[in-house]
C-alpha cells in the first residue's frame, strides 16, 4: 500500500546521505582555509541533513521498510569556496525539486507528504544562506574571504594571549 511513499523516502535518504558527505567535505576544507564562518555553515547544514535522514528513516520504518544507508552519489572534491557555494546550492535546487515532486506523489499518504513538505522548507533555507554567501562574495569578492580568515587568525592570536604567562609579573 504505501510502497510508493517507502520508495521516495529511501532515495531522499541516499541524496541526504550524499549531502553529508558533501558538506563535511566542504567544512573541512573551509576550516582548513581559516573560512570559520562558511566552515561553520556547511558543518550545521551537514547536521540538519542528519536529522532529515533520521525522520526519513523513522518514516522509512513506520511504513514497514528497511532504511539503506547508500548516498546515491559521490562526494566531488571541490576545494575552491567559489565552486562549494554553487555545488551547494546546486545540491539544495535539486532536494527543493524532489521533494516537492515526492510530495505530490505520496497520494493519500499525508502524514509522508507532509515530511516532504516540511524538508522543503528547510532545504528552502539552507539554499538561502547559500546564496547570501555568494552574494557576499560577488559583492565584497575575496576580501569578504579574507576578513573571515583574518578573523580567524586575531582570535588564535587572543587565545593564546589570554593562556600565555606574563614573565616577571
Amino acid at each position: 500500500m504505501y510502497e510508493k511513499s517507502v520508495d521516495l523516502l529511501k532515495k531522499a535518504v541516499a541524496d541526504e546521505l550524499s549531502a553529508v558527505h558533501q558538506y563535511m567535505y566542504f567544512h573541512f576544507h573551509c576550516d582548513d582555509q581559516g573560512l570559520d564562518l562558511l566552515a561553520n555553515l556547511f558543518r550545521r547544514t551537514a547536521i540538519e541533513e542528519m536529522m532529515h535522514i533520521e525522520r526519513l528513516a523513522e518514516r522509512i520504518l513506520f511504513l514497514k521498510g528497511d532504511v539503506e544507508m547508500k548516498p546515491s552519489h559521490a562526494t566531488e572534491s571541490i576545494q575552491d569556496v567559489k565552486e562549494m557555494l554553487t555545488k551547494a546550492k546546486l545540491l539544495e535546487e535539486e532536494s527543493i525539486r524532489d521533494y516537492n515532486d515526492a510530495a505530490l506523489a505520496c497520494g493519500a499518504d499525508s502524514n509522508t507528504r507532509k515530511l516532504f513538505e516540511s524538508l522543503v522548507m528547510d532545504e528552502e533555507r539552507h539554499f538561502r544562506q547559500y546564496d547570501d554567501e555568494n552574494s557576499n562574495i560577488k559583492r565584497y569578492d575575496d576580501d569578504y574571504l579574507a576578513q573571515q580568515s583574518m578573523e580567524r587568525s586575531r582570535n588564535v592570536s587572543s587565545a593564546a594571549a589570554a593562556v600565555t604567562p606574563k614573565v616577571g609579573g
